[in-house]
């Protein structure tokens, strides 16, 4: 009889497409999942994986596995969700997977509280960019996806994929101190004409979002720097190196050198949860979901020193049965 732990790991190298991905998303170490598929080879005495250039590609018998193997783990997840159900308490592992700034400034607390309430909760978080973490629910390896959109690019929930809104996220222009709009009580997009910017690099949301925006507005954004992480790009701020628009969520306090100025109007993202229709019912979706939702409105919304306290958003409603 196959062992369904080596199918998983097999799955993960198909969906994520390397050994090394597999094993964040599984929480193992590399050399754990290549023993999972050496033992795995060995019990079907097929050759599942093969080397190609830097990395290693599934062989056709191991698509076949690896396709079998999803129908398999579907069925085992639908069989959980009952057992779980039935309980009618949160139990079991519940993998998550969150963004960047969420995973820093909403997950920690959410965490903590799902393992306080719910001893027989096994709940582990991945840091994955938020339109990955989509496709990682959608295939069945993440329970729980922390995802965020635009206005510009409106989040895709695949088939079989339901969400929830969390909460809007606002967002603030970040200027260095001395700047000619720091002392603004606000700005207006038109404004920012001749601008050095300080964003993340193309392919992200973010990047999109800022390119799209300036030009609608009538201004050609001049990228001078590009980083991936928010803190740098505050860094680079508070050396006066150019400005940036970045959102509250997990930012923190800002350093000596670096103002916060209201937009007008105040740009802003929205967080979903989104998870497999067919582990809805499943209580630690509903309790992780809740936790999520209940987190968000408690963290400090406090308006950045130039804005109205009115731009606070209101709380986002629960999904019915969530």
């Amino acid at each position: 009889m196959l062992d369904l732990g080596r199918l998983r790991a097999l799955h993960a190298v198909w969906v994520h497409g390397s050994v090394a991905a597999a094993a964040v998303a599984l929480g193992y170490t590399p050399s754990a999942v290549s023993q999972q598929i050496t033992k795995l080879e060995r019990e079907t005495r097929t050759t599942l994986l093969e080397r190609r250039g830097r990395g290693v590609a599934l062989t056709e018998e191991g698509l076949h596995l690896a396709s079998t193997a999803r129908e398999l783990l579907a069925i085992v997840e639908r069989a959980e969700t009952v057992m779980e159900e039935r309980r009618g308490k949160p139990a079991g592992r519940l993998t998550v997977a969150a963004f960047a700034s969420a995973a820093r400034g909403l997950l920690p607390e959410v965490l903590a509280r799902l393992e306080r309430a719910h001893p027989g909760l096994d709940v582990r978080m991945t840091e994955v960019d938020p339109h990955l973490s989509i496709d990682l629910v959608a295939r069945g390896t993440t329970d729980l996806a922390v995802a965020h959109d635009w206005d510009i690019a409106p989040l895709p929930a695949p088939e079989g994929v339901e969400q929830a809104v969390i909460g809007d996220d606002l967002c603030d222009l970040l200027v260095p101190e001395g700047h000619r709009l720091a002392g603004r009580a606000a700005v207006r997009r038109e404004e920012l004409a001749g601008e050095r910017w300080i964003c993340q690099p193309p392919g992200t949301v973010c990047h999109d979002w800022l390119i799209r925006t300036l030009r609608t507005a009538g201004c050609e954004p001049d990228l001078v720097h590009q980083a991936e992480e928010n803190h740098t790009q505050i860094a680079l701020v508070a050396a006066g190196l150019g400005i940036a628009v970045m959102p509250r969520l997990g930012r923190g306090p800002l350093p000596t050198g670096v103002v916060a100025v209201r937009l007008d109007p105040v740009p802003r993202r929205r967080l979903y949860a989104l998870w497999r229709a067919r582990a809805a019912r499943r209580p630690a979706i509903g309790a992780a979901v809740t936790a999520l939702q209940e987190n968000f409105t408690r963290l400090d919304r406090t308006p950045s020193p130039a804005s109205s306290s009115s731009l606070a958003p209101a709380p986002a409603p629960a999904r019915p049965g969530i």
